[in-house]
């Protein structure tokens, strides 16, 4: 896929990670549209950029939590683009959770952002990709998803659950859609962690370094222009679950 005139919604896409891909996606001639929940400020910042060096953007306040406000979203974005060729599944919730202090709420806040979310953005999106001919449809997981993080169950199981949710979309969305993870480790640590933190989650890695932005984005653009994978996870992780 020529990325050069084509749309794609980016969740998350206010900060961090999401912010990334937005703007390499914008660089390379997608028109983006830019999700946020809470982070109102940061995503205006974001769809200014864009626009500032000639691009297209628009920002998109939606709950991921409510299947409603998802289908809302995807029709606001189709009225005001026209289409959806790209769906970039960032967005994700991330909170330690011991097995004793688990409550339905937090049970229930991380499969529904991390993994109900991504499959109605996939199922509402992949439609309107389909009725189009074409479209690319990449989850961001993470290799939790593989070996579970001990006091992080919730958010451990909506991984894996995204890793296979990736590989069931891409049978029911074939051949139009392609549909793609990345499972990433250490690329930018939560900013609470100290530095003694990360440097000891660095060590557990073969690369012996962080993961960088450069390195999501050019995983993020293989799968956008490729159409041979489908189905795939790239494990974008430093060699971690091999240690």
């Amino acid at each position: 896929m020529d990325l050069k005139n084509k749309v794609a919604l980016v969740t998350g896409a206010g900060r961090r990670i999401g912010r990334a891909i937005a703007l390499e996606l914008a660089a390379r001639g997608a028109s983006i549209a830019v999700h946020y929940r809470t982070s109102h400020a940061e995503a205006d910042g974001v769809v200014a950029g864009i626009l500032a060096n000639g691009g297209k953007a628009q920002a998109f306040r939606t709950n991921l939590e409510r299947v409603a406000e998802i289908e809302r979203m995807v029709a606001e974005v189709l009225d005001a683009f026209g289409r959806i060729d790209i769906l970039v599944n960032s967005a994700s919730v991330f909170a330690p959770t011991p097995l004793n202090e688990i409550t339905e709420l937090e049970w229930n806040t991380n499969l529904d952002t991390n993994l109900k979310a991504p499959f109605f953005l996939a199922k509402f999106a992949g439609t309107a990709m389909r009725r189009q001919g074409a479209g690319k449809i990449i989850n961001l997981a993470d290799w939790a998803g593989i070996r579970p993080y001990k006091d992080y169950l919730p958010y451990s199981v909506s991984r894996s659950g995204l890793i296979g949710l990736t590989k069931a979309l891409a049978k029911e969305l074939a051949p139009e859609v392609q549909v793609n993870c990345i499972a990433l480790g250490l690329v930018m640590p939560p900013e609470k962690y100290t530095k003694d933190e990360v440097d000891r989650l660095v060590a557990r890695t073969l690369t012996k370094k962080l993961g960088t932005l450069e390195d999501v984005t050019r995983a993020v653009i293989f799968f956008c222009e490729t159409d041979f994978a489908t189905g795939s996870v790239l494990t974008l992780e430093g060699g971690r679950l091999l240690v």
